[in-house]
C-alpha cells in the first residue's frame, strides 16, 4: 500500500530532478525527503532512482510509477474535493422510503427546506408501507424510512434500527357529507358499527379491527385499498366510511367528504428510521433534521 504523501514527494522529485529540488519546493528537510522516498522504495520493493555522476536517473520501476503518479495524485485531490463536499452538504444523496400520506405531507415541506439550504443535496423517494419499509433500510435499499406503529399492537423493530419519533397523528373517521353524524366534531367508533367500511393498509387494517373489537362489534369491510385517494373516492360515492390518519386530512380532494376525530381520540406514532451507522453522514442527518422540524410544526396531528 502506497503512501500518498510519499507519492506526492516522488512526484516533486521527478519534477525536480533531485532530492534538495523537492525540499526546497515542499519546504521539508533533505533527509526527510531521503527518508520518504526510501520507504516508497520499500513499499514498492524496488529501487526508484540511480545516480548518474551528479544527478540522478529513474528506473525502470521508477519510470513506472511517474507514468501513473499523476494520475493517482489528481484521483487523490477529486476524491478529497468530493468528499469535502459531501461533508459540508454541497452535494450528497439519501434515499428515503416513507408511507403514502407522509409522502403527501411531511416530505414534501422537508424536501422544500432542504433544497432551499442545501440545494447540492439530492433525495431519491421511495414509497412503502411498513413492516416492509423497515425492512428496506436494513437490506439498504434506502436509508431513512418513515413508518408508523399503533399503540394497541405489539410491533417487532428490527434491532439494527434506531427510532427518531416524529409526531403523533391522531385519527380520524371519513364520512359522506350527507352523513347523520357528519354535523358532530367527533364521533363514537361504536356509533359506526352498523355502516359498511372501506380498509386500508395490513397494518392499519389490523389496526382498525382491533379497535373495532375493543368497542364490542366486528366491522363490515366491503373493499380494501392502499390508495387514500380511492379511499377518499369511495367514501365520497356513499360506498362506506372510513378510518383514516389525521395526515390524510391534509390533502382531502373531494367536497363530499367530512373528516372527523374519533372520540375517545385515537393516535398513531409516526417516526423515521436510520441505521445507526448513518446517523454520521450529514446528509442523512440534514434530512432527519429537516423532517422533525416540519413535524414539529403540523399542528392537530
Amino acid at each position: 500500500m502506497f503512501d500518498s504523501r510519499h507519492i506526492k514527494t516522488f512526484h516533486e522529485v521527478v519534477r525536480s530532478g533531485s532530492y534538495s529540488g523537492a525540499a526546497r519546493a515542499l519546504g521539508y528537510t533533505q533527509p526527510a525527503i531521503t527518508q520518504q522516498m526510501k520507504a516508497l522504495e520499500r513499499a514498492v520493493g524496488s529501487p526508484l532512482f540511480i545516480r548518474v555522476g551528479r544527478g540522478m536517473r529513474l528506473t525502470e520501476a521508477g519510470e513506472t510509477l511517474a507514468r501513473h503518479a499523476d494520475t493517482i495524485l489528481t484521483s487523490i485531490s477529486t476524491a478529497q474535493q468530493q468528499m469535502n463536499a459531501i461533508t459540508r452538504l454541497r452535494s450528497g444523496r439519501v434515499r428515503v422510503c416513507a408511507f403514502p400520506s407522509a409522502n403527501a405531507t411531511l416530505i414534501p415541506e422537508a424536501m422544500a427546506r432542504l433544497a432551499a439550504a442545501h440545494p447540492g443535496v439530492r433525495v431519491e423517494l421511495l414509497e412503502g408501507e411498513p413492516p416492509e419499509s423497515l425492512g428496506r433500510v436494513v437490506r439498504g435499499e434506502c436509508d431513512i424510512t418513515l413508518a408508523f406503529t399503533y399503540p394497541g399492537l405489539r410491533e417487532e423493530t428490527p434491532a439494527e434500527l434506531v427510532e427518531i419519533p416524529l409526531l403523533e397523528d391522531q385519527l380520524t373517521v371519513l364520512l359522506p357529507t350527507g352523513h347523520p353524524l357528519a354535523r358532530r366534531r367527533a364521533v363514537k367508533l361504536a356509533e359506526l358499527s352498523e355502516e359498511r367500511w372501506i380498509a386500508g393498509c395490513l397494518r392499519c387494517r389490523a389496526n382498525f379491527l382491533h379497535e373495532c373489537a375493543e368497542q364490542g362489534f366486528a366491522p363490515d369491510i366491503a373493499f380494501t385499498t392502499d390508495d387514500n385517494l380511492v379511499v377518499q373516492s369511495m367514501v365520497a360515492a356513499g360506498l362506506g366510511v372510513a378510518m383514516m390518519p389525521g395526515l390524510v386530512l391534509s390533502f382531502l380532494c373531494h367536497q363530499k367528504v367530512t373528516g372527523r376525530a374519533l372520540d375517545p381520540a385515537s393516535r398513531r406514532r409516526v417516526s423515521a428510521y436510520v441505521l445507526r451507522e448513518h446517523l454520521g453522514i450529514p446528509a442523512t442527518a440534514r434530512v432527519l433534521e429537516e423532517l422533525k422540524t416540519v413535524a414539529a410544526n403540523r399542528v392537530g396531528c
